[in-house]
């Protein structure tokens, strides 16, 4: 495919951008699904108090604009040559702004922010939603209708949008009184980059964007009146009808029963569930895939919040001066020295479900050293992987058909090793570890005719190493390595003591 200039055919490209926790990256790709350029600028947090992680839209979209130019002359082509823009972006971020003026009215406040953890904890602790769960327990009784069933379990997180929405509309006076004048736009990243890139024009999301973001109805498919109704948010500053779902696409994770792992600030397992959401108990999250066409693929979620934040701390300590340094030092001791970590600087997730979890390093010893350190930090992030994949297991009962992992933690060998070890199943590790900037241009490329079908894709798709679980053979597939259910369970010991440990977030 390309353009017909003097006489000869040129060649043409998808442009794609994914907007992470950390940093911004953006890759030009050929038909071949190779990247012919690139360029990456960093995401700076702000941290104005204790539990508040925000970022400033002006300084995204500054960033935006740099790594699109950047990667667009790197490759050495003209902008007349991108077919289509692919955007991927972290869920759950979000802001408000004047619709007619443009201006932002806060900073993003990072889908990673606390400072709704106690309001979070009091409303599911309430007894309004008691009373939704008996009235919707017994509708489910009486109906079998799967989204009563969701009705019933529904609890709300700190990373859905919710509270921190709520949170915005009380404390920012300019918000409320936009909203009453009917001039205020909600927005999570892409939606914000679609605004500016259509200069106001637009004021629009995705299905996969919308489903994260905890007021959006997977089963019926648009805004849910009723969460809204039921924390006084006003349907007015939605915008019309996210990366994990982008990387699923990038993995080529497109049958049921696929399963992606992106392992970056935080880990994010996702399994494809098919046609119809999941109904989860233990915090798995049911969120829309991909819409193309009628067709809809909804996926199961959970996470682990501080995957690459645990690395980072443990770097900022000087614990090692250079991040491919970690899976050689955790080899190069036996075990932990009975040092365990419970990497919760932002709260425990799914299966746990705790915001008031800390971090801490348990069982130090004057013999431990900065290798001990670094492997049981390395072991916490395989650890966390085990329980995310136990719980999906248990919940969806849905046969794994294989597993992919992607994300810049993904390259540690020793993670991902004991990863598979601990699955019990073999894992595969692509070339690229930038999933989600492939997976929006896959989308971007199917959309524009770049590529034709999925099967075309999944020929493009290439695996740097296999994981095979060590000692498989012995203990059958699936089963954990027997050397480390110890070690195992001194590490969930860990965990149970670290919960419920902050009253203020």
């Amino acid at each position: 495919m390309g353009t017909q200039r003097n006489g000869f055919k040129k060649e043409s490209f998808i442009l794609s951008v994914d907007v992470g926790t950390t940093s911004m990256k953006c890759h030009v790709y050929d038909k071949e699904a190779k990247i012919r350029g690139s360029c990456a600028t960093k995401v700076v947090p702000l941290y104005p108090e204790v539990g508040h992680v925000e970022m400033d839209p002006d300084d995204l979209w500054k960033g935006f604009i740099s790594v699109v130019k950047g990667a667009v002359q790197d490759a050495g082509v003209q902008m007349r040559q991108i077919e289509a823009l692919g955007i991927s972006t972290q869920r759950g971020t979000f802001t408000t702004w004047d619709r007619k003026t443009g201006v932002p009215f806060h900073n993003f406040i990072s889908w990673q922010d606390q400072r709704t953890a106690d309001l979070v904890k009091s409303w599911n602790r309430s007894c309004t939603m008691k009373a939704i769960h008996s009235v919707m327990k017994m509708v489910y009784f009486l109906t079998r209708q799967k989204r009563s069933l969701a009705a019933s379990l529904i609890v709300f997180s700190t990373q859905h949008v919710t509270f921190r929405l709520v949170w915005a509309l009380t404390h920012y006076k300019q918000v409320c009184g936009s909203v009453d004048e009917g001039n205020c736009c909600f927005g999570t990243i892409d939606t914000w980059l679609l605004f500016k890139l259509t200069k106001g024009q637009v004021h629009a999301t995705d299905y996969s964007n919308a489903s994260a973001t905890g007021i959006f109805d997977s089963y019926q498919m648009c805004w849910s009146g009723f969460l809204s109704s039921l924390v006084s948010l006003p349907l007015s500053i939605f915008p019309k009808m996210a990366d994990q779902q982008a990387a699923m696409f990038g993995e080529c994770c497109f049958d049921v029963g696929d399963v992606k792992i992106t392992m970056g600030t935080g880990t994010f397992m996702d399994i494809n569930t098919g046609s119809k959401p999941h109904t989860s108990v233990a915090g798995l999250y049911p969120i829309v895939g991909w819409k193309i066409g009628s067709e809809v693929v909804y996926l199961a979620e959970g996470n682990a919040a501080d995957t690459g934040t645990a690395i980072r701390w443990a770097q900022k300590l000087e614990l090692f001066s250079d991040v491919t340094e970690t899976s050689a030092m955790a080899y190069s001791v036996s075990d932990s020295d009975g040092v365990c970590f419970v990497p919760s600087f932002s709260g425990l997730q799914a299966p746990l479900n705790d915001p008031k979890a800390c971090a801490s390093l348990m069982g130090l010893k004057p013999s431990t050293t900065k290798s001990h350190l670094v492997r049981a930090i390395l072991e916490s992030v395989a650890f966390r992987n085990k329980q995310l994949y136990e719980t999906m297991l248990r919940e969806t009962r849905i046969p794994i058909t294989k597993i992919r992992v992607d994300g810049g933690v993904s390259s540690n060998d020793f993670v991902m090793q004991l990863t598979a070890d601990l699955f019990g199943r073999k894992v595969a590790r692509p070339q690229h570890n930038e999933m989600s900037c492939l997976g929006a241009a896959f989308v971007a490329g199917l959309g524009v005719g770049f590529w034709r079908s999925r099967e075309e894709l999944k020929k493009l798709q290439s695996t740097d190493t296999m994981f095979l679980p060590q000692g498989a053979a012995k203990e059958g597939a699936g089963s954990t390595s027997r050397e480390y259910i110890p070690i195992l369970q001194s590490w969930e010991r860990a965990l149970r003591r670290s919960m419920n440990w902050y009253k203020q977030p």
